[in-house]
């Protein structure tokens, strides 16, 4: 997925068996095991699970809103089921596209189709739908909203990631965990303004993280905004969603907008120091860590403090 991609081992030459690798290989239990972590993009699980973090704390009137059933039942889900099936269901329409991608030699897996990996990502989306009958009904319009968006980012029929634009916007797939926890708890959605933040935010994160397949992409007649724009207009794109994305949470609290407008000011950064966007992609794991960390931080002090 050009959003938020990941660890993995060797690519299509890899040894047969090695969980990265092209070989189908059968190293047992342990070897599906590492295999199906791979796929999943470990260093992005809080690209789900995170969002869930700041949403309950933003939406909690009490500590023990913190740790009621719908939070830990959203948390448990998005961090790690939720990306088998996202990355999953990404990787099974991007096989053929993935052979010419070079990320797919190192940081990622390529799709082993067999039927109990196949079975694996499809329980991992059915598990989700488990969590209809665990928050309240004012949280089902983001839950679907997101598991729409998490199928036909990547299948057909509509398959947003190959059409500019559309691959960026519905990558707001990501924040809508978030959205769901806020609703879940506080029986109420979120401000419209902050939601708007978020998603903006996330169009800018797909679209930056998208730079790096660029050639990949436009070699394999693959469409996206970073192809559509090339790798310099891209880094304007970024830096204007990002800057938007500062501006929509400012109106909801100053402190939150000074916070988001370190995106910008990095990418704008980035492209005044002539930094290779190919190690700047992997800043940004670290980046959004400590930015939602202090977020949901700023929420507790409020819950506790007043």
């Amino acid at each position: 997925m050009a959003t938020q991609t990941e660890a993995g081992e060797g690519g299509e030459g890899g040894e047969a068996g090695a969980p990265g690798g092209g070989g189908r290989g059968d190293g047992g239990l342990r070897d599906r095991l590492v295999y199906l972590a791979v796929l999943s993009r470990p260093r992005f699980w809080l690209y789900l699970a995170g969002p869930v973090v700041v949403g309950v704390a933003a939406a909690a009137s009490a500590p023990a809103d913190l740790f009621g059933l719908e939070p830990l039942a959203l948390f448990a889900y998005f961090l790690v089921p939720a990306n088998v099936f996202l990355y999953g269901v990404n990787d099974v329409f991007d096989a053929d596209v993935d052979e010419a991608n070079p990320k797919k030699d190192d940081r990622e897996a390529r799709w082993r189709g067999d039927p109990v990996n196949t079975a694996v990502v499809a329980a991992s989306g059915l598990l989700g739908l488990g969590l209809f009958a665990v928050v309240p009904r004012v949280a089902w319009p983001w839950l679907a909203a997101h598991f729409f968006l998490a199928v036909e980012y990547s299948a057909p029929p509509l398959r947003f990631k190959t059409t500019p634009l559309f691959d960026s916007v519905s990558n707001g797939l990501y924040v809508l965990p978030g959205v769901a926890a806020y609703a879940a708890v506080s029986g109420s959605n979120p401000p419209i303004l902050a939601v708007a933040g978020a998603w903006l935010w996330t169009m800018g994160m797909h679209t930056f993280s998208a730079i790096p397949d660029i050639e990949p992409d436009r070699e394999a007649g693959v469409r996206t905004t970073a192809t559509a724009l090339g790798e310099r207009r891209t880094y304007w794109y970024c830096a204007a969603t990002w800057g938007l994305a500062a501006v929509a949470f400012a109106a909801v609290d100053r402190r939150l907008g000074a916070l988001l407008a370190a995106y910008p000011a990095v990418v704008l950064g980035i492209v005044a120091a002539g930094v290779d966007v190919d190690r700047a992609y992997w800043w940004y794991p670290v980046i959004n860590t400590v930015v939602g960390m202090l977020i949901t931080l700023g929420a507790l002090w409020r819950l506790v403090y007043g």
